[in-house]
């Protein structure tokens, strides 16, 4: 009996395509991983962290360094005093959050250069990583919820 792959029912891509394609997908997405040994090492030249969900989630738990650019409030107006030389790198609650996407969506049409952080805070957070918050606001006392807090 001779079952056919479900793995192979759509064929890979040639070499040089699927290079091609993740190079681009690496030009879109940061691992937690690199941006914390960035972070570590004080090599931030170059970007800026966008936490791209409501100022009452960034209250919470946010990346250290991180500015709080909503993407519901991105206009030409809120984002005229940011560095247009800079790689802005958007990220919101986690993979079940596109916050981050929008966000970036939303700068890249106003002319800025972008990524995205895979995984938003909660990966960030379950890798142990640091996060900032506002004194007179409570810490998380586990991990955050999928729940979107945009």
């Amino acid at each position: 009996m001779t079952t056919e792959s479900r793995v192979l029912t759509f064929p890979a891509l040639d070499s040089l395509t699927a290079a091609a394609l993740l190079r681009a997908e690496l030009a879109l997405d940061v691992d937690p991983d690199d941006l914390v040994r960035d972070l570590d090492s004080g090599s931030q030249q170059g970007y800026m962290i966008v936490e791209t969900r409501a100022p009452e989630a960034f209250a919470t738990a946010r990346i250290p360094g991180a500015i709080n650019l909503p993407y519901r409030d991105m206009t030409p107006e809120s984002v005229s005093e940011l560095d247009r030389d800079l790689v802005y790198v958007c990220y919101c609650e986690s993979i079940h959050c596109n916050a981050a996407t929008k966000g970036a969506l939303k700068l890249a049409e106003l002319g800025f250069k972008v990524k995205r952080l895979s995984g938003g805070i909660t990966a960030w957070q379950a890798a142990g990583y640091p996060v900032d918050r506002d004194l007179l606001t409570p810490a998380l006392t586990s991990a955050p919820s999928p729940r979107c807090a945009c």
